[in-house]
């Protein structure tokens, strides 16, 4: 079953990186989007229509088993020297993140001010970086794994804390697409642990549904950021209320 599964996201995969979506996918195989959707998410598919739908790619089946085998390879996390090339080159930041948000050369060219020569030659040095892989006709497939994460506090987190979190934060967090929560309490050690593991389902969550979204439109879709945090902290103002600890108490004098 891990195998099935396995070789169905790479499909998906292959699918997104070529822009052809769920809909495309149902008309040529004859069937409704909806039980395209069904055939995917439950990953049964018979070998008629796996056939055709690697030929709807532009793949063969041994291409995409290939793929599967080599999956492993994939990176969930730059170097730190790569995230300061990332931090050195906006440009570069750019196209990163919407080639992770499987947007389509087409549509990087069409939103953002570069042009198509600037694009192409910031994707080749995403593809030297084993980010991503340029493919014939400036098709892109991406290369990092659906865990992939920034270096915790590298260089990519150090930009957000010193230069971005301010523009971020500034918001009332009051629309229908925006919450911000801020909870304070005293916790034990395995009520914390819980509370980490839920944290990082969510943010596991939130990269799955990054890349199931992916097949949507991109007009359908808006950039979002997921800021999770939790640590064990007081404000420094309320800090400064705290008492000193005591120090050693004075040795006694004894007469000899």
């Amino acid at each position: 079953m891990a195998h099935t599964a396995a070789l169905v996201e790479t499909l998906k995969r292959e699918l997104r990186a070529r822009g052809i979506t769920y809909a495309a996918v149902a008309k040529h195989l004859g069937l409704s989007e909806v039980s395209v959707k069904r055939m995917f998410s439950r990953k049964e598919f018979t070998l008629s229509r796996l056939d055709r739908i690697c030929a709807l790619a532009g793949i063969e089946f041994s291409d995409l088993a290939r793929l599967v085998a080599t999956q492993d390879a994939s990176i969930s996390q730059l170097t730190e020297e790569q995230e300061n090339e990332f931090v050195a080159d906006h440009k570069l930041m750019l196209v990163a993140l919407c080639c992770l948000n499987r947007w389509t050369f087409e549509q990087i060219v069409s939103v953002y001010e570069l042009s198509a020569a600037e694009c192409v030659k910031l994707l080749a040095r995403l593809d030297k970086l084993k980010f991503v892989e340029l493919l014939p006709h400036n098709r892109i497939r991406l290369l990092v794994s659906r865990a992939f994460s920034w270096i915790p506090d590298g260089p990519i987190q150090q930009l957000f804390k010193n230069h971005v979190q301010d523009d971020y934060f500034r918001s009332r967090f009051d629309r229908d697409d925006e919450l911000l929560l801020v909870a304070n309490g005293a916790l034990a050690k395995p009520s914390i642990s819980a509370l980490l593991a839920r944290l990082r389902k969510t943010a596991a969550e939130f990269s799955e549904m990054r890349s199931d979204d992916a097949a949507l439109p991109w007009e359908e879709r808006r950039a979002v950021t997921l800021l999770l945090a939790l640590r064990p902290w007081e404000p420094e103002f309320l800090r400064l209320y705290r008492r000193k600890a005591p120090g050693p108490a004075p040795r006694e004098h004894r007469l000899r």
